[in-house]
């Protein structure tokens, strides 16, 4: 392998538990093969150090590497798959309840930001509560993540104007970003490394109930009673939840060191606000090229310049820079961008190039994503089941997303047929399951139990920024390729499903809008033939969908280059 030396970990090639001699993890062909290192290689840095002392604590947990008991599991699935399913669900329970919320409350623009203060808040609090999880324990930094949210549940039941409802979604969001990110880490916290591909399987599965079952239980609420409820039933869920959170036991690190880079995360706060604000109204609120879009661009580039510079110089920074030093996990961070962008493209846009180049309706259509659904669930067991059985997790993302790569581009090329396309959305599905439960797996190995609550941001951060780039790059695509298409039209059909996070939720609730917008101005472009306007929508989505392949196969070479962990 050319690259041999640079996938050794440490200050490159150092591991160890501390007082151990120094080793050498050679990942060349077959299994890493661990040699000790003379002692005159010199001292690792601190940043290292902290890589290195992590995977010692990784080594010594696979001494312990026992199934786990089916009491244990019970124990540990209900009380962190509650918790998850509530913060992913909530991302896009509102789908189908917007038009009521705006009704009753007033402001219907203005509804964009009650999915957009949650992401946000979700994606700035991440590696705030990695940090701290590792700090504090993780378990009691849950229960701090689960009282926020309920408290921001209980303030959106009963909020009565439209500004009231969005400051309690950013309430929300605060707990929620803590409830993804602490329940995957308590999971590499309890559970030996060989087993948690099991428990990452079901996180995989619940992800993806939650993503896009969340439209559909909102429309049953919605239409059975009020979107009031949508929320106010989180309270006994989170009373479930921190029930059984609570009897979990509290382990907590005496070697992680306190927060002490607030100047950081205030920057990462404003850079992350401003970079979602800016991909979530370019080509929506304003032009992709007015100035508007450009001083929010540039001012997004000067903070995420001027952070990571200050980052790279702290011995203790807030963003987990060391961590990204580990070709292991950055190349798996890499790998975790492009499936989200591959992902969520798929489930934004597929049920909209359904209904305007095959005519059928929102439900229906939104329903067509059951075959990727029913895949990802596949997929992650498939994966788990594997990893806990062999033990070579980092193999499953470069096989997954060739296959979610060969089935993009079969879409790009293939006549969609309803029978094709079923099977082309459930082999894209198998293969995007493949690459979470792997990444959360190699990343908390390499980062060892130390820093598993920042290992696991890094994950998530990595696949919000996946979503972001790809939802606004494949919209962009798309709709510079359709004829007769304007922004304007575009913010009258839907001015409250593009954005960030808002994958399902715009393809099932607002599809039928934003088909109904675009297929008009498209119909009007081509003087109203119907043949014409389909083909034009036809060689546009096509054209996307190649793109999305393309990325899906970007990441399955990144991917092919990291180190073959045997855990």
């Amino acid at each position: 392998m050319n690259d041999r030396a640079s996938d050794r970990t440490g200050e490159p090639g150092r591991a160890g538990l501390p007082g151990a001699p120094a080793i050498a993890l050679d990942v060349g062909e077959g299994a890493p093969r661990v040699t000790p290192l003379p002692a005159s290689a010199g001292a690792p840095r601190p940043a290292d150090r902290a890589i290195a002392d992590g995977r010692g604590a990784a080594a010594a947990d696979a001494a312990s590497d026992a199934p786990v008991s089916t009491a244990r599991f019970l124990q540990l699935f209900t009380a962190v798959m509650v918790p998850m399913f509530l913060a992913v669900a909530d991302q896009t329970l509102l789908a189908t309840a917007t038009p009521r919320i705006a009704h009753d409350l007033g402001g219907l623009r203005d509804t964009t930001w009650i999915a957009l203060g949650y992401m946000i808040a979700m994606t700035v609090t991440a590696p705030l509560y990695g940090r701290m999880g590792d700090r504090y324990g993780r378990r009691d930094m849950l229960l701090v993540a689960m009282l926020l949210f309920g408290m921001g549940s209980l303030c959106c039941g009963l909020a009565q104007s439209m500004i009231q409802l969005v400051a309690s979604r950013v309430l929300q969001g605060l707990g929620g970003g803590g409830l993804i990110v602490l329940s995957q880490a308590l999971v590499g916290e309890l559970v030996p490394p060989r087993q948690r591909g099991r428990f990452q399987g079901y996180f995989a599965t619940n992800y993806s109930l939650g993503s896009i079952g969340g439209p559909i239980i909102g429309g049953l609420v919605v239409q059975h009673g009020s979107w009031r409820w949508l929320f106010l039933a989180n309270l006994p869920l989170c009373l479930l939840a921190a029930w059984r959170v609570r009897r979990l036991p509290q382990l907590r690190s005496p070697q992680a060191r306190p927060l002490t880079d607030a100047l950081g995360a205030v920057l990462f706060a404003l850079a992350t606000t401003t970079t979602l604000v800016w991909v979530s109204f370019a080509g929506h609120r304003f032009a992709w090229l007015s100035a508007t879009s450009g001083a929010l661009l540039a001012a997004a580039a000067a903070l995420w310049v001027v952070l990571v510079r200050r980052e790279r110089r702290l011995a203790d920074p807030f963003l987990p820079i060391e961590l990204l030093r580990e070709p292991g996990i950055r190349r798996t961070a890499l790998t975790v961008v492009c499936f989200g962008a591959s992902m969520f493209s798929l489930v934004f846009f597929l049920p909209i190039f359904l209904q305007l180049a095959h005519g059928r309706g929102a439900g229906e259509s939104g329903l067509r994503l059951l075959p990727v659904t029913i895949g990802i669930v596949v997929g992650a067991t498939i994966t788990g089941r594997l990893t806990a059985r062999f033990g070579r997790p980092a193999l499953m993302p470069m096989a997954g997303l060739c296959l979610a790569g060969t089935a993009l581009l079969g879409m790009a090329v293939l006549p969609l047929y309803d029978g094709l396309l079923t099977a082309l959305g459930f082999l894209c599905g198998v293969g995007l399951g493949t690459v979470m439960p792997s990444a959360q797996i190699v990343v908390q190995w390499l980062a060892g139990r130390e820093r598993l609550g920042a290992a696991t941001a890094i994950v998530t951060l990595s696949r919000a920024t996946g979503a972001a780039i790809g939802t606004a790059t494949f919209g962009a695509v798309v709709f510079a390729l359709l004829p007769g298409v304007a922004a304007p039209a575009m913010d009258a059909a839907a001015p409250s499903e593009i954005g960030v996070g808002s994958a399902a939720q715009a393809a099932i609730a607002a599809g039928g809008a934003i088909g109904g917008a675009v297929g008009g101005a498209v119909g009007g472009a081509v003087g109203g033939d119907p043949a014409a306007a389909a083909a034009a929508v036809t060689f546009a989505f096509r054209v996307a969908f190649a793109g999305a392949g393309a990325v899906c196969l970007l990441g399955a070479a990144i991917a092919a280059r990291n180190a073959r962990l045997r855990i």
